[in-house]
This record gives structure tokens, sequence and C-alpha cells, in this order.
């Protein structure tokens, strides 16, 4: 059976600082969500911009701290995604994005959902988040709010407009190209655990 080596700079612990931070994310999705159906779209912006905010603080004080642990890399990246996706959805229902990028950026994630069972066979856990996948969040994250804002009259809608579609495009391709890492990586590590079982 193949394993992941356990990084030893990598700890078991579960309360940490990094992981409350992502917590706090995954409490302000719900937030968010009301907020966007009440029309209430500044207090939406600034949900969204705290989310954004809390995604790059999380992982800069598990560096500075050395609390880098297991459940951080999971629930990271399970915060970000639950985040986008709602915000998606509410933004879809406003009618802000096209139902089309709601379903590029759902079918990346349920690509990914699909290898899980695969690597499991194999003794794999999920994969580690790669850097274009970070990045891609990060665009992702950013997008968002711009696209919000686009919905404000005038110079300021406009531009919002502008950097926005640039920000989402940028960010499905690297999202997608992320999970082709993901499908290449997933084939290495199912065919080597294939090769010595």
């Amino acid at each position: 059976m193949g394993s992941v080596v356990r990084d030893p700079h990598v700890s078991r612990r579960v309360v940490t600082v990094p992981n409350a931070i992502s917590l706090l994310r995954l409490a302000l999705v719900p937030v968010f969500a009301v907020l966007i159906v009440q029309g209430s779209d500044g207090w939406a912006l600034l949900v969204l911009a705290l989310s954004g905010f809390t995604d790059w603080l999380d992982g800069v004080v598990a560096r500075r701290l050395d609390q880098v642990s297991e459940l951080g890399q999971v629930l990271d990246p399970a915060a970000d995604r639950l985040f986008i996706v709602v915000t998606l959805v509410a933004l879809a229902w406003r009618d802000i994005v096209p139902l089309w990028l709601l379903a590029l950026i759902v079918g990346r994630d349920v690509l990914l959902l699909l290898l899980l069972p695969g690597l499991s066979r194999h003794g794999y856990g999920p994969l580690p988040v790669n850097f274009v996948g970070k990045a891609a969040t990060f665009a992702l994250l950013y997008a968002f709010p711009l696209l919000l804002l686009a919905e404000a009259p005038g110079a300021l809608g406009t531009w919002a407009s502008v950097l926005g579609w640039a920000f989402a495009w940028w960010g499905v391709g690297m999202y997608w190209y992320s999970g082709g890492m993901y499908l290449r990586q997933t084939s290495q590590l199912v065919g080597r655990g294939r090769a010595t079982a």
C-alpha cells in the first residue's frame, strides 16, 4: 500500500490559531449568503473582503508560529472551496454572474472529489494544495467582491467589472490547470500503487 511520507513540520494538533482563522472563514459563509440574499451588498462586500484576508492570514500565521497542522491542510482548502461555491451560487442567484461560470468552477471540484476513492484505495489521503490551485483561489476571491461592486453605477462599476472579470478568467484558467496537475499526480500515485501491489 502506498502512503504519503508525513512532513515532520506538520503537526497533528487541532487547536491552533490558523485553524481558528479557517473556522472563522467557514462561519462567514452563511453570513455572506444571508447578506447577499437580503441585498445588503455593502456588508456582503465587507464579509467577502474579510474572507479573502483570513485566507491569506491563516497561511502566514501557520508558518510564522510553526502551527502547520494536518487538520489545517484539509480545513483551509475546504473552507476556500465552500466559500467559493456559496459565493458563486449567491451571485448567480442575483444574476451577477452567469450559470456557466458556476458550472465551470463546481465541475472542477466535482472532478477532484471523484479522485478521492481511487487515492483512498491505494492508501493516500487528499492531495496537498499546489501553488497554482492556491493562486487560483486568491484570484477568484478577488474576483467576487469586484463583480459584486460592478453593480455600482458609473465609472466605479465599470472598472470593477473589468477587473472582476479579469480576475475571474485568470482564476478559472488556473483552477482548471491545477485540476490537471492533480489528475496527473493521482494517476502517478495510483500507477505506483498498482506496480507495487
